[in-house]
């Protein structure tokens, strides 16, 4: 079973690091992907889109994949809309270590609160400037608060403490209130941590869950304490170590701001990801495709059904042994009744004489008590009921009520026949409990189903998930690249105006300046970042220049490459020539590569996760990257019939699985390597 909720240390990971993220941001727009799920477009200054996940009752989140959107928004989206666009989002913060988030917005009518709830079912809610409710996605009246429109916004009451606010003096005494119950569940009552927190604390100091708080010593509460703390600082203060948790057969089980005890071991992975953020989207992603939505749709509606029948059944079990009780008592009763006959009728015929001889009730059952004290035994007199002229008596350690209008034997009776008829109606009682034990077992049964009708495999959710992939564009994207074998970046030119604006733009002067000697090159440019540059970089930038020159199309072998220094180029040609757009000037000595072969490689690379990419570029280049390659030369070769023959032979060594999303990848991820889309594949 993988992640169903935040923890209250998920949201304050979460929320540390939006914070140096969103805050300062301007909402653009307002999604609501399916009934509790909203996405916020938001805006920064030269900045790409951000994109920000809030599921009620279930995560928050960055997230850089593309999502469905409705056609048509909901009420509660085009209400939020109204209030949101164009507002700019001041702070964002965690209440009281809770599972709950709070968004400040500052719009043109005033501040706003829009409340993210990640526990139980969850909820979103928008608070006005003066705490009144504006909106929420469900409305809903409790016992210790209202959600309600128009009505004062309150957050939901919590008996834990703040575990970043508590005290030593706090806690020590909190957990001897507990005194009675498993340390695990103690920890969890007094703190806003969860279960799942609580035992990670238990493993780090080394104390059994299991073991009963009036149990625990001195010295291991204060360990726990000091846990305790140590935990709230590594997700407040502290570097995080964010990742997601794979169970042995490369299924995400978990996503962690950090480490847990309970991962470690052969039957856990774990992949570290840069951002705690980063690592709930993939998690999330993961999963989500993992679902077929009216899969879990049905899914949702059996969970909800067995939930139900949970209740249901708990409801009937209480209900069986109170009226198991009953029937129990009004036998033994009976029986003692029988037992004590002689003196419960004297009692009863001490009632009836006082009343007889004009005594009003109080009278009578003064002088009966009066003299059950004086004579020592009780007579298991208790009470009277004038109502109905009950005797309330104890006899045997039970209490019980005898009509005083009754003989002793009517009275024992009256109970035999109460407990018959109670136990008649047990057997319905108990006819209805086990149908609704079998429904629920047929329930259970059909989650576990579907559950498993709906899983794909790692490879198919990888394949799924690069097609909805956002990928961040950084500014060389625009131009085509690779990375050398030695790490620097080598950008050239698409066209003209990609020349113009990468020499002009992007080329600073410890950069190097390549182009081949012909008509119909791109400036291709090594960024050095002030770093020396060896001959095996020099000689990848030269073949990038190369291949894409205009020998390519006309089929040449190689060509002759020289670079230069930024500084030797210049727009103002000779005796004041007219340089083209695109063009450059070339001044002072010029360094030569001869005979600098026409060829290109394409390679597969696999992420730690399996996610698969294509590179492009130099034979070294690509060779130090890639898991496979193919080396590709000038040739009539073009079009799909060309892209296809490179991915079989990429995909040749690879598994099955593998080869299958390879083979259905797009052409247009191979197209762009290829100098004018056409050429020949190089057998190796």
């Amino acid at each position: 079973m993988g992640k169903r909720e935040f923890t209250s240390f998920d949201v304050a990971a979460a929320v540390r690091e939006l914070k140096e993220v969103i805050v300062g941001s301007r909402v653009n727009n307002v999604y609501q992907l399916n009934g509790k799920t909203l996405l916020l477009k938001l805006h920064k200054p030269d900045k790409p889109a951000i994109y920000l996940v809030l599921e009620a009752g279930r995560r928050l989140h960055l997230t850089s994949y593309a999502v469905g959107k409705p056609e048509t928004p909901p009420a509660f989206c085009m209400a939020l809309r109204k209030y949101l666009r164009n507002a700019w989002l001041t702070s964002i913060g965690q209440h009281e270590f809770e599972r709950t988030i709070i968004f400040n917005f500052r719009t043109k009518a005033g501040e706003l609160l829009l409340v993210l709830e990640l526990f139980g079912d969850g909820n979103i809610i928008l608070v006005g400037g003066n705490g009144e409710i504006l909106q929420a996605l469900a409305y809903m009246r409790m016992r210790d608060r209202n959600v309600l429109r128009g009505e004062t916004f309150s957050f939901a009451p919590s008996k834990a403490q703040n575990p970043l606010k508590i005290t030593w003096q706090e806690f020590h005494d909190g957990l001897k209130n507990f005194s009675s119950i498993e340390v695990v569940r103690a920890v969890t009552r007094l703190l806003s941590i969860g279960g799942a927190n609580a035992e990670e604390v238990l493993l780090r100091t080394g104390i059994d869950k299991t073991k009963l708080s009036n149990a625990i010593s001195e010295d291991e509460a204060e360990a726990i304490f000091n846990c305790l703390k140590d935990l709230t600082l590594q997700v407040t203060d502290r570097p995080l170590e964010p990742g997601i948790i794979l169970d042995g057969v490369g299924r995400f089980v978990d996503v962690v701001p950090f480490r847990l005890r309970k991962h470690e071991g052969a039957d856990f992975t774990f992949h570290s990801s840069n951002s705690f953020n980063d690592a709930l989207d993939e998690y999330y992603a993961r999963t989500t495709v993992a679902e077929n939505e009216a899969v879990s749709m049905e899914i949702d509606q059996l969970k909800r059904e067995a939930d139900r029948l949970k209740r249901v059944i708990a409801e009937q079990e209480k209900v069986l042994i109170e009226t198991e009780g009953k029937a129990e008592k009004d036998k033994q009763v009976g029986d003692v009744i029988y037992a004590h006959c002689n003196e419960l009728q004297l009692l009863l015929d001490k009632f009836l004489m006082g009343k007889q001889s004009g005594k009003d009730w109080k009278e009578v059952t003064h002088e009966i008590q009066t003299e059950a004290t004086a004579s020592g035994h009780g007579l298991c007199f208790e009470s009277f009921d004038t109502k109905g002229s009950i005797a309330n008596v104890r006899v045997d350690d039970l209490s019980f009520g005898l009509d005083t209008r009754a003989t002793v034997f009517e009275n024992a009776s009256r109970f035999f026949e109460r407990g018959k008829r109670i136990k008649q109606k047990l057997a319905g009682v108990r006819v209805a409990l086990n149908d609704s034990r079998a429904k629920l077992a047929e329930a259970e049964t059909k989650i576990r189903k579907t559950e498993s009708t709906q899983s794909v495999t790692p490879a198919e959710q990888t394949a799924k998930l690069a097609k909805l992939k956002l990928e961040k564009k950084e500014w060389f994207e625009k131009f085509r690249w690779f990375m050398s074998s030695e790490g620097f970046l080598v950008v050239a030119g698409k066209d003209a105006v990609s020349n113009e604006v990468l020499i002009k733009k992007y080329t600073e002067p410890d950069d190097v300046v390549f182009h081949a000697d012909i008509v119909g090159s791109p400036f291709v440019v090594i960024k050095t970042c002030k770093k020396p540059v060896g001959d095996k970089v020099l000689r990848e930038a030269a073949e990038f220049a190369a291949a894409f020159s205009r020998g390519w199309r006309e089929g040449f072998g190689s060509v002759d490459v020289y670079w230069v220094k930024p500084e030797q180029l210049s727009k103002s040609g000779p005796s004041g020539e007219y340089v083209t757009h695109g063009a450059f000037a070339v001044s002072g000595k010029r360094e030569w590569i001869r005979n600098v072969p026409l060829r290109i490689a394409v390679g597969i690379v696999v992420s730690d996760v399996g996610e698969i990419g294509f590179v492009g570029g130099p034979v070294d280049a690509v060779k130090e990257r890639a898991k496979a390659w193919v080396i590709i030369v000038p040739g009539d070769q073009n079009g799909k019939e060309m892209f296809r023959h490179i991915l079989r032979v990429l995909v040749a060594d690879m598994a099955r699985e593998q080869q299958k999303n390879i083979l259905e990848t797009s052409m247009e991820r191979i197209r762009v390597f290829i100098p004018f889309g056409k050429g020949r594949v190089l057998d190796k």
